[in-house]
C-alpha cells in the first residue's frame, strides 16, 4: 500500500500469509453512480475500505473491472477472470492472483470494518477453507476469509450455472462466527453495514452525526450528574 492512502501505522504487525481483498467491481445500479467513490465523513468509501485493510494485512489487492477509475490509488487490480459472475466471481478471480494461500474479502461499500474483528476471524481459521459470520441466520458472505481450497468447488458451481456464493458453503468447510461472538468485538454489528442507495448514505450521515453529538454532550456534561443518573437507574 501507500503513502497516498494514508494508512495508518498499526498497533499490531500486519498479517503477512493472508491477503487482503476488496472487491469493487459491482454496477451500483441502485445507487446510480459508482459508490465505492461516495463519501462518508469526507472518505471515499473504497478508500476507507483500503486503509482498514492496508492496516490490517501485509498485501491488499482489489477485483474491480473499471481500473481505471481507481488508478490513483496505486493499488494492485485485477478485472473479474469470468465477467458476469457478480460476487462469487470476485471471489474466484481474488483467489486465482493472490499472493498467498488465504484472501479476506470485503464489499467495498462497507464503511465501518473492524479491524479487531477482522483479526480475529483470520486467528480462528485453523484448517476451515471459510470463515464467515452468521448474523441471525444470515451469512454475511462478502466478510469472510477464503483460501485457495475453495477454488475447485467454486469452479464446479460456475460450471453448473449456480452463482450465489451461499451455494459454495455446503461443499467446503466453514467455521460460521456466530452473533455473541461477532459482538465481542462489533458490539453494534456496525461492520456489515453497508450503503445501497443515496437514502441509505443520507440516514447513515444523519445517525452519524446525531451519535456525534450525543457523544460531544456527554464529555460536557458533569461527571457528577452522570454518576447520578447512573445510580438512579440502578436504584
Amino acid at each position: 500500500m501507500n503513502a497516498e492512502l494514508e494508512i495508518p501505522a498499526g498497533r499490531t504487525k500486519n498479517i503477512k500469509d493472508v491477503t487482503g481483498v476488496v472487491l469493487a467491481g459491482g454496477r451500483s445500479s441502485r445507487y446510480g453512480k459508482n459508490k465505492a467513490l461516495v463519501k462518508v465523513n469526507g472518505v471515499p468509501l473504497i478508500e476507507r475500505a483500503l486503509r482498514t485493510m492496508g492496516s490490517i494485512f501485509e498485501h491488499v489487492v482489489m477485483i474491480t473491472n473499471t481500473p481505471e477509475e481507481y488508478a490513483y490509488l496505486k493499488v494492485p487490480m485485477f478485472r473479474d477472470i469470468i465477467q458476469g459472475l457478480g460476487p462469487l466471481g470476485g471471489i474466484y478471480t481474488g483467489l486465482k492472483v493472490i499472493p498467498d494461500q488465504s484472501g479476506f474479502f470485503v464489499a467495498c461499500d462497507m464503511p465501518f470494518l473492524n479491524p479487531d474483528l477482522i483479526r480475529h476471524m483470520v486467528a480462528i481459521r485453523d484448517d476451515f477453507d471459510v470463515v464467515v459470520p452468521k448474523i441471525s441466520g444470515w451469512v454475511e458472505a462478502l466478510h469472510g476469509l477464503y483460501t485457495v481450497k475453495c477454488r475447485g468447488s467454486i469452479e464446479r458451481l460456475i460450471q453448473s450455472g449456480a452463482y450465489q456464493i451461499f451455494q459454495l458453503f455446503s461443499s467446503v468447510s466453514v467455521r460460521f462466527v456466530d452473533d455473541e461472538e461477532v459482538r465481542r468485538w462489533d458490539p453494534d454489528l456496525r461492520s456489515f453495514l453497508n450503503i445501497n442507495t443515496p437514502d441509505e448514505l443520507r440516514r447513515l450521515q444523519q445517525t452519524d452525526s446525531k451519535e456525534d453529538t450525543a457523544s460531544k454532550a456527554g464529555r460536557t456534561r458533569n461527571p457528577m450528574s452522570s454518576l447520578s443518573s447512573k445510580l438512579e437507574a440502578e436504584s
